[in-house]
C-alpha cells in the first residue's frame, strides 16, 4: 500500500511562512529552509526587543522627570520618595507626559509634595 502524505497541508505551511518572509533580501524570501530559519530568528528578536522597548521607554521617562524636577529644585529620587511618602500613586509614564506637555500641572504636583 502506498504511503499517504498530506501534500496540501505541507504546501500550505510552507506558503504561509514564505508569505511571512515577503520583502526579505535574497534567498531569505524564497528558499524554504533559509526563509524558515530567518522567520524563526525574527521571532526571537521580536520577543527580546519587546522587553527592551519597555526598558528603553522607562529610562526615557525617568530622564524627563529628572530634568523637570531639577527645574523645580528637586532631584528625581527626592521627588519619587516624596510622592511615595505623600501617598500619590502616579506612574512614570504619566508623570513624564505632564512634565513635557503640562508643566503647570507637574509644578502643582511638586509643590504638593514639597
Amino acid at each position: 500500500m502506498p504511503r499517504s502524505v498530506n501534500h496540501v497541508a505541507s504546501r500550505a505551511k510552507r506558503k504561509k511562512i514564505l508569505g511571512l518572509t515577503r520583502g526579505y533580501y535574497g534567498a531569505r524570501k524564497n528558499v524554504w529552509t533559509v526563509a524558515k530559519n530567518t522567520w524563526e530568528k525574527g521571532l526571537t528578536y521580536a520577543f527580546r526587543d519587546c522587553r527592551n522597548k519597555k526598558r528603553t521607554f522607562r529610562a526615557l521617562w525617568i530622564q524627563r522627570i529628572n530634568a523637570a524636577a531639577r527645574i523645580e529644585g528637586m532631584s528625581y529620587s527626592q521627588l519619587m520618595g516624596a510622592l511615595h511618602k505623600a501617598g500619590i500613586e502616579i506612574n512614570r509614564k504619566v508623570l513624564a507626559d505632564l512634565a513635557i506637555n503640562h508643566p503647570e500641572a507637574f509644578k502643582a504636583i511638586v509643590n504638593k509634595v514639597k
